[in-house]
């Protein structure tokens, strides 16, 4: 069976057609050796010596020869296409296996780490990403399902209960005020994937200019001051007096903004949170630390995933959208995001390049 693909496919014929012209210039080469070597007998012996003994045995040795490489060319073709096509159709075989049961199989490695090995990691790398791609969809979709249900339930039990009761003008207005509070934050849930899809495209690359980082933080610590003290947390700013950075002013602050959110919202009451600037190995860096119950290790890598949300129930107020728009600006503006244990609590280090930009 493989060797009657072996024989059909286009590999082995490409290795025909360069044994042809393989073969063709060895016979020129050959038939120029040959000549060349009776014109030298004739030279050194004279013509009048029989030359056909010594003719016969050139030419025997010639067509040997031939004869030789012809065969072995043949069998390296044949081995050669024969090995490739064997890759090939284990590929294929692999790809037909995932069309019909799903992206768990995985192209098998011989462990020879020559090319195809290669080939065959790498696209086992990309299955592997697909199918995390995949079950992110899953995942988001069904988050996405439990979000809306939720508003849209609420709002289908008043209004059918304000249809079976009779008009009253105070309660159809609190009906009305309740309904859309509960529109305004679905609408706000797709007006967060909209701007991350934005942030993502890189469509916001013509706003970025020279900005004091310092400057931000200070005016998102103003900002939510009023908020901390409300639950009696001590909101402050520490570091250098000038952080240059080079970005788009907006994004920029409604990330530390969502990050200072969070670190209220999610850290002791009566607690801590402390934002701080500064220059760090030519670049900038920002980060925000609290001294809550922070996050579990094994949690860190997903919680930048959109619609994540530690609390699996999903009850309280938020739609896990906050810190995919932190990861969207930062990798719009080539930074690195990381979280670190604070013992207690949660420090969120952003840490931006140097660009070389001074502040005017």
């Amino acid at each position: 069976m493989l060797l009657a693909k072996t024989l059909r496919s286009s590999t082995f014929r490409l290795a025909l057609m360069a044994i042809a012209a393989f073969g063709l210039i060895v016979a020129a080469i050959m038939a120029y050796v040959y000549v060349g070597t009776l014109a030298y007998v004739e030279r050194r012996l004279g013509a009048a010596v029989d030359h056909d003994g010594f003719t016969g045995m050139i030419e025997l040795a010639m067509v040997a020869v031939a004869v030789l490489l012809l065969v072995l060319a043949g069998l390296a073709a044949v081995l050669v296409t024969r090995r490739t096509v064997g890759r090939i159709e284990e590929i294929n075989a692999t790809s037909r296996a995932i069309m019909l049961s799903g992206l768990d199989r995985r192209i098998p490695l011989r462990g020879s780490h020559d090319e195809w090995d290669r080939v065959a990691e790498n696209l086992n790398q990309m299955l592997d990403r697909i199918e995390t791609l995949m079950g992110e969809v899953k995942q988001v979709s069904d988050n996405v399902a439990h979000d809306l249900r939720t508003p849209l339930t609420r709002m289908r039990g008043r209004l059918e209960k304000a249809y079976h009761t009779p008009r009253n003008s105070e309660a159809d207005a609190a009906l009305i005020g309740d309904t859309i509070a509960d529109l305004d934050a679905v609408l706000g849930m797709f007006a967060s994937i909209t701007r991350i899809s934005e942030i993502e495209t890189r469509a916001r690359r013509s706003a970025f200019r020279a900005l004091n980082l310092t400057e931000i933080a200070g005016e998102v610590v103003e900002l939510y001051d009023a908020a901390a003290e409300q639950v009696a947390t001590r909101l402050s700013l520490d570091g250098d007096r000038e952080v240059p950075i080079t970005g788009d002013r907006d994004l920029l602050f409604d990330a530390v903004a969502n990050l200072v959110d969070n670190a209220i919202k999610h850290g002791r009451k009566g607690g801590q949170v402390t934002v701080t600037c500064r220059n760090a190995d030519g670049g900038a860096a920002i980060a925000i630390a609290d001294d809550g119950p922070g996050i579990p290790t094994e949690a860190r890598d997903h919680v930048f995933k959109r619609f994540y949300r530690l609390e699996q129930s999903r009850y309280t107020p938020g739609n896990g959208l906050g810190l995919s728009l932190v990861a969207a600006v930062v990798r719009l503006h080539g930074a690195e995001i990381a979280l670190h244990e604070n013992a207690p609590g949660l420090t969120v280090r952003l840490r931006f390049p140097h660009t070389g930009t001074q502040l005017a």
